[in-house]
């Protein structure tokens, strides 16, 4: 028989072990008690990572970025890379730092606003596939078809028929961009109650932040336990083998920033192609050019 008495002077917990007489007689006279204290150990979060060390890696992978960007444009590679998860993840964040480095010609960005009436006619996933990548291209996806089975699900601007469709047709629909030469790629950003609260309260006091939020962010905060069993059920129908999804802890932004880029370069594998370093040819002489005054003119006036 075991039990803990805990002690509250030194945070420490006692292990109190009660031994019974050999010939397993009850007499209390006869029983003797050994007591060890065992010391708690607490469970403490990662350290916040610090700017420079920040900076310093995220350098690093945008390095890696240019290269996985030249591979895909040399073997002519088609990648599309969905981000999804709650309002306030960090998924814009990620987005930004990837193509910050790259060429808006061979990596774009793709956020299409609500449906227009005639949009809500088609095929569900038409106006999709009208985005989709042509050899040499990556398409990053700030939201994706996946909005059926998270804010039209949850917010009921479809109907049930409708997201039991999507949740059968999806799988096959990605089956057949993976087999048509697309590399799928889906990351879901997971951000905690608290830390979502946080952020949201950091946009409203910064003016050049809120109009991030929009009033379905606002309504998801109510509705916080039918996302998650959204989520949930989303994840049972579409996490297959040939996308699967990735989820990043996002409650530190740095980290998964940094996470989630090192996870996308080792997914596709690729070589470094990076040019040799370029010599400028010399400039041109002006050879009999007279230039037109420059009190011609238009300039932006020096404020600063």
């Amino acid at each position: 028989m075991v039990k803990k008495k805990k002690n509250n002077k030194d945070k420490t917990e006692s292990l109190v072990t009660v031994e019974q007489p050999p010939d397993g007689s009850k007499n209390n006279d006869s029983i003797e008690v050994k007591t060890q204290p065992v010391r708690k150990v607490d469970v403490a979060k990662p350290q916040k990572l610090k700017n420079k060390t920040y900076l310093k890696e995220l350098g690093k992978l945008q390095i890696e970025l240019v290269k996985l960007q030249e591979w895909v444009k040399h073997k002519g590679l088609k990648v599309v890379v969905i981000f999804e998860g709650r309002d306030a993840a960090g998924k814009g964040g990620v987005i930004k730092r990837i193509t910050e480095s790259l060429n808006p010609r061979i990596a774009r960005v793709v956020a299409l606003p609500a449906p227009t009436e005639r949009e809500k006619t088609q095929w569900y996933f038409q106006r999709y596939v009208a985005h989709l990548p042509a050899a040499g291209e990556i398409v990053l996806m700030d939201r994706s078809w996946y909005n059926r089975a998270g804010v039209e699900r949850v917010m009921g601007f479809c109907t049930e028929e409708e997201y039991r469709e999507f949740l059968r047709s999806c799988p096959e629909f990605e089956r057949m961009l993976v087999r048509s030469g697309i590399t799928l790629i889906k990351y879901w950003f997971s951000v905690s109650d608290e830390e979502q609260e946080h952020r949201f309260q950091a946009r409203i006091e910064d003016r050049t932040k809120r109009w991030k939020l929009s009033p379905m962010d606002l309504e998801s905060r109510t509705r916080w336990i039918q996302y998650s069993r959204a989520k949930d059920e989303m994840f049972k129908y579409t996490d297959i083998k040939q996308a699967p999804w990735y989820v990043v802890n996002s409650d530190d932004k740095k980290r998964a920033r940094l996470n989630c880029i090192s996870h996308l370069l080792s997914i596709i594998p690729y070589e470094d192609l990076t040019p040799e370093p370029i010599e400028l040819p010399p400039r041109q002489d002006d050879i009999a050019y007279i230039r037109p005054p420059i009190t011609d003119q238009t300039f932006v006036p020096e404020e600063y």
